[in-house]
């Protein structure tokens, strides 16, 4: 594998430093990421003194009205109490809405309101600004392949 080198935040590009053997991990490099993103989407929703994870939570519930709080905890990669918390929060905010599944009454099935159909454009905007630069670097074509690539990756993290 082809030894990479990163930059640090305020040095030149002539000032790199090696990666070494963490170079060879998918791990690192995707939480390399995903940190910076975080830090910048923080910056930008940083008046909502938001819980991590909680965007995400409300996105996939919006994407998939009834969704149980056991799905909502596997999507997002929380254990169930930590779910249930968060969950706690949007019902809060007002954002989200918990009612007794149809299915299944042993289980709560997982709505967004209209006010956090409101709040999720609002923060998919600011998604927007945050990642303008990286979606541009990419391109519709390698985005997609990207996401094909994180989906199988994501998907070998359950094998086992």
């Amino acid at each position: 594998m082809e030894e990479r080198r990163i930059a640090t935040p305020g040095t030149p590009p002539d000032a790199e430093l090696e990666l070494g053997r963490l170079g060879e991990f998918v791990g690192f490099r995707l939480r390399r990421i995903q940190n910076q993103l975080s830090r910048e989407f923080a910056q930008v929703t940083g008046r909502y003194q938001l819980r991590q994870g909680l965007f995400s939570a409300l996105a996939i519930i919006s994407a998939n009205p009834g969704l149980s709080q056991v799905m909502l905890a596997r999507e997002v990669g929380l254990d169930k109490s930590m779910a249930v918390m968060m969950v706690d929060d949007l019902e809060r905010r007002g954002w989200a809405e918990r009612r007794r599944s149809t299915v299944d009454r042993r289980r709560h099935a997982l709505y967004t309101t209209e006010a956090g159909e409101a709040w999720l454009a609002e923060m998919f905007a600011a998604l927007e600004v945050v990642e303008h630069d990286v979606l541009d670097a990419l391109g519709k074509d390698d985005l997609r392949v990207l996401n094909a690539i994180l989906d199988r990756v994501y998907t070998a993290c359950f094998r086992g």
